[in-house]
């Protein structure tokens, strides 16, 4: 009976393996199972030695070959021969490996265990790999963030830069809409330039057939001889500047006019009593420029008007009053009632005015084609609607009135203040032409 170690198992199995490789016949190599080397098997039967062939003297040089290999062989060092067994044996491990498991439950565990430790090991750098990829890509999402957030960031500053530039640029903007307003017309423009009463910074005039007019190039050759820059804008450009007034293609962005304050008395007039005009509360700017242009028309010395709750100097008075408001001097007080008091300490007489219709019973009432001037004289006129104060009338030593043409009806008994300064105006200053 056959008995084998494992060691002489391993020994057999590599041999039978070598000569099924070597077979020419058998197209892949047969797998040997364990129990092919079985002691129990009646069919194994122990190859022979093989005997040595006798020398032939007829074939010498095959005698010679098997010589000369067999010396080549002897010639062979040891350790490359052995290195050679090992990796032939190591090339057949793996074979004889699972060929040996089939009939080594125990091992076939182990090997299964080394191989799902192996599995498990892998899967668990796997999910270390992962893991750390998952780090990476959060951490690259936090940078991106990080780099969004400063972008925001320097968006934010870039636009808290523009804000401030802005509120400087609105300031400047403010500061010059405080400096400067907007004169519009012919007249008003021409007379702001030759005056040299308001400091003028720019005209803009409109770019069409009607910059050739020869009021507009009057004006466009004012503006060169003051050094002020032209430029020619469109007429909506225009319409801006001026809502609601009629520029007739010509603006003149100025410095304002405000009232004048009195700091000494005017020199007495020669030849002719003075005639000063002076408005309580007017509060209409077109009231107040067809008053200033009645008066320098007709040759008033002075015009004077209460501070308080009367119309400004603006651009539209002097529009109203066709540029006279650029030539005239107009005062402006605080109380009337100061001045009227320091006029009548000087020799003057006050004059004021009511209605046809009104009845006082104060200073006495004159028709104005009745009224003689024959020393200066302080005419008083009151805002629309109420007129003269009750303060003011207290100091008048006169009342006229504008007589009607016909009876009047309701509501129509009373004339602009405007049309009634130039006809009490005119009868005044008729009335001092005839006494001199």
């Amino acid at each position: 009976m056959w008995v084998f170690n494992v060691a002489q198992q391993h020994k057999l199995l590599l041999v039978w393996t070598r000569r099924l490789q070597k077979s020419a016949s058998i197209p892949k190599p047969h797998h040997v199972s364990a129990s092919l080397l079985s002691s129990e098997d009646s069919s194994f039967t122990p190859t022979a030695k093989r005997r040595r062939k006798a020398f032939d003297p007829s074939k010498p040089e095959k005698y010679e070959r098997s010589v000369q290999t067999k010396a080549w062989k002897k010639e062979i060092p040891v350790i490359h021969r052995s290195s050679q067994r090992n990796w032939e044996e190591g090339r057949v491990s793996s074979e004889l490996r699972r060929l040996s498991l089939d009939d080594f439950p125990e091992e076939k565990e182990k090997e299964k265990e080394r191989m799902r430790e192996q599995k498990s090991s892998l899967d668990r750098r796997d999910g270390q790999k992962s893991s750390l990829d998952r780090r990476d890509g959060q951490k690259s999402s936090l940078d991106r963030r990080d780099g969004q957030k400063s972008s925001l960031d320097r968006r934010d500053g870039q636009k808290s830069s523009l804000d401030r530039r802005d509120g400087q640029k609105s300031s400047l903007d403010r500061r010059d809409g405080q400096n400067y307003e907007v004169v519009f017309g012919i007249a008003p423009c021409i007379l702001a330039l030759t005056q040299g009463r308001r400091k003028a910074h720019k005209l803009f005039v409109k770019d069409s057939e009607t910059s050739h007019r020869t009021s507009v190039l009057q004006v466009c050759e004012a503006a060169h001889r003051r050094g002020v820059q032209v430029q020619r804008v469109t007429k909506r450009d225009l319409d801006k500047m001026s809502p609601g007034g009629v520029h007739q293609g010509v603006c003149l962005k100025a410095s304002p006019l405000s009232y004048l304050t009195e700091t000494k008395d005017l020199a007495p007039s020669k030849g002719h009593a003075p005639l000063w005009l002076v408005l309580e509360r007017v509060q209409d700017p077109m009231n107040l420029g067809a008053i200033l242009r009645s008066a320098y028309f007709l040759g008033v010395d002075r015009v004077a008007s209460s501070l308080r709750h009367s119309c400004p100097l603006t651009p539209v008075v002097s529009k109203a009053s066709s540029g006279v408001m650029e030539v005239l001097e107009v005062y402006g007080y605080e109380k009337l009632e100061d001045m009227l008091q320091v006029k009548l300490a000087q020799g003057w007489q006050v004059v004021g005015t009511v209605g046809a219709a009104a009845e006082e019973a104060g200073p006495p009432v004159t028709q104005c084609s009745d009224f003689q001037m024959t020393k200066p004289t302080v005419l008083l006129m009151g805002g629309e609607g109420e007129g003269l104060s009750q303060q003011l009338l207290s100091l008048c030593q006169t009342l006229l009135t504008i007589p009607p043409g016909r009876e009047l009806s309701l509501g129509v008994e009373s004339l602009n203040v405007s049309v009634a300064t130039g006809i009490l105006l005119h009868a005044l200053l008729s009335s001092r032409s005839s006494h001199r």
